[in-house]
């Protein structure tokens, strides 16, 4: 096996990924870049000129599909086929923006450990996969990507936190992206009782690595409060405050959590907001 590639190459490759807008595309450069097969050399290029400024945004959001207020997201009966597809489809959105935030840690952040940015890279090929199996499944009833509008909120806190670190592990793995192991078993449910067994398979599947994506933001988090002598209970609070992070409301998915690594006081702290 070849040597995995420097730092900075990874980096580079992230962000040539990041600025792709063709989300199955991606989604098979990600994972293939996962097993360390660099497809990059002959497929994308980086544009120096761009990447090189970190308080800049990019994105890489396709023309489908349509971004509106999470207020405005029509909420569709599980009853009908369209309601179950419409359910699916905000699931891949989910693990689509998953995968470009991954990338987007290992690009944005330069003065990180190694480990730091190979965690990151397992992240983003294992939201890839999900991607790739939540839009296979859309096809089987004969959507698509794109077919529905989503919405954009979690974007939205990865650029809030792109001058910090320590608040994008934080508020975005720890904050937004924990939040999935609390709804995924009421979702599985809801998928299963509808008889979208293959749908909730699939959520099973998301769930176990998702607690392990948890764990890696959780891990960074603590290491860099550890870095700087900081209490992780209470810069986690002021954190949530400076960058007007989400109040989370139960129910809580406790056992996943703990699974994740958030400690008894954390845990305890939440269900007390």
């Amino acid at each position: 096996m070849k040597r995995m590639q420097t730092k900075l190459e990874l980096r580079q490759s992230a962000l040539a990924l990041l600025c792709q807008t063709n989300a199955i595309e991606k989604a098979v450069a990600v994972i293939a870049l996962g097993h360390h097969k660099n497809l990059l050399a002959t497929t994308y290029v980086v544009d120096t000129n761009i990447h090189l400024t970190t308080t800049q945004t990019v994105p890489g959001i396709p023309s489908k599909p349509e971004l509106v207020s999470p207020l405005t997201v029509k909420k569709r009966s599980m009853k009908t086929l369209e309601g179950r597809v419409a359910l699916v489809h905000a699931l891949a959105h989910i693990e689509f923006n998953a995968i470009n935030l991954a990338l987007d840690a290992i690009w944005r952040f330069s003065d990180m450990p190694e480990s730091y940015y190979l965690d990151w890279l397992k992240v983003a090929a294992e939201e890839a996969y999900h991607f790739t199996l939540l839009n296979n499944h859309l096809a089987t009833f004969g959507y698509q990507y794109g077919d529905f509008a989503g919405h954009n909120s979690l974007w939205e806190m990865v650029d809030r936190t792109k001058d910090n670190v320590l608040a994008r592990m934080a508020l975005v793995p720890r904050t937004m992206e924990a939040r999935g192991l609390d709804a995924n078993p009421q979702l599985r449910n809801k998928l299963a009782q509808a008889g979208d067994a293959e749908a909730a398979a699939i959520l099973d599947i998301i769930l176990q690595d998702e607690i392990g994506h948890v764990a890696i933001g959780n891990y960074w988090f603590n290491w860099l409060c550890e870095q700087s002598d900081l209490a992780p209970l209470s810069t986690f609070e002021q954190l949530c405050q400076k960058y007007a992070a989400p109040k989370l409301r139960g129910p809580f998915n406790l056992e996943a959590r703990r699974k994740a690594g958030f400690t008894e006081a954390e845990l305890l702290n939440l269900m007390q907001t």
